[in-house]
């Protein structure tokens, strides 16, 4: 393979290559000319991505699994999608291999109430974020906070269906950031030297609560969509016992602390793409069918 690469960069492996960051980032890497690699868990998963991805099969919690698609590789976007058993022995396997991570981690140091809540995938941020430090590998640091594309989750059904949107916390606020901002930041810090040691907290640039974010995607629609408080337990009850019932009792836990609380706003996505991030309005407008009657 050595030779068929003019360039002869290293390519750089991208875990979580179908979701909604690494998607991106496999993009905003093959545009600069990087050559990618993804690791998958199934084969067949990988039928999305562009052809010239050379594709692994591997999975987080087999980290012999991951043995050939490092091999080789200058650099690795890590997106842990496992529970945490395993970690120690993945990140091992990096530091064996590679000589750069750029790891998507989550704002739990950030001085703001929003992000100070127990949390267990902080907690598990964390430990990833220490076990990297000890290898000494190259390491940058992601830390995005809300994504924009969580509106698609929370709010597109409702809005497609032409209900009213029922939801706690209406004025809690937040800085969304759009997902292929955050996409094109890992991309830059993956392949261009200067970001070793750097950990940056990732935000939209404007502090908007929950309601206004609605109502944004209603503008962009052309009608108003009715907006109505729920309370606390009215949302948890529907998780309670499943395995998304700590998430909910976080992320209630954050909006409650966030109301009367401007958002954090970091200028980070300014200053290392050189252009401004995008607004959560040009979000909704680019997503605009995902609100509209009969889309998935």
């Amino acid at each position: 393979m050595g030779g068929m690469n003019p360039t002869d960069i290293p390519p750089v492996l991208v875990t979580g290559a179908t979701g909604r960051v690494g998607r991106v980032v496999i993009d905003r890497l093959l545009d600069a000319g990087v050559p990618v690699r993804a690791l998958t868990r199934r084969a067949e998963a990988a039928a999305t991505l562009p052809a010239q991805v050379e594709v692994f099969t591997g999975d987080l919690t087999v980290p012999e699994s991951l043995d050939p698609a490092l091999r080789g590789a200058g650099a690795v976007f890590l997106v842990w999608t496992a529970p945490p058993r395993t970690a120690a022995a993945v990140v091992d396997r990096l530091a064996a291999h590679v000589r750069r991570v750029v790891f998507l981690s989550s704002p739990h140091r950030t001085p703001h109430p929003f992000f100070q809540q127990p949390n267990p995938m902080a907690v598990l941020h964390a430990d990833i974020e220490r076990l990297i430090a000890a290898t000494g590998l190259e390491s940058t640091i992601l830390r995005p906070g809300m994504f924009a594309s969580n509106a698609l989750a929370w709010w597109a059904p409702a809005i497609r269906a032409g209900e009213t949107v029922r939801w706690p916390y209406g004025t809690a606020e937040s800085a969304p950031v759009d997902d292929r901002d955050i996409a094109a930041v890992a991309a830059r810090t993956l392949h261009r030297s200067g970001y070793a040691g750097g950990d940056y907290v990732l935000t939209g640039p404007e502090s908007l609560t929950q309601a206004a974010q609605v109502d944004v995607i209603g503008d962009v629609l052309g009608r108003r969509i009715a907006y109505e408080e729920m309370t606390p337990d009215a949302f948890r009850s529907p998780w309670e016992g499943t395995p998304a019932g700590p998430a909910v009792d976080m992320l209630l836990a954050a909006w409650s602390a966030a109301v009367g609380q401007p958002a954090y706003l970091t200028t980070t996505v300014a200053d290392i793409l050189g252009t401004a991030p995008r607004t959560f309005r040009q979000w909704a407008a680019d997503h605009a069918t995902a609100f509209t009657e009969g889309s998935a």
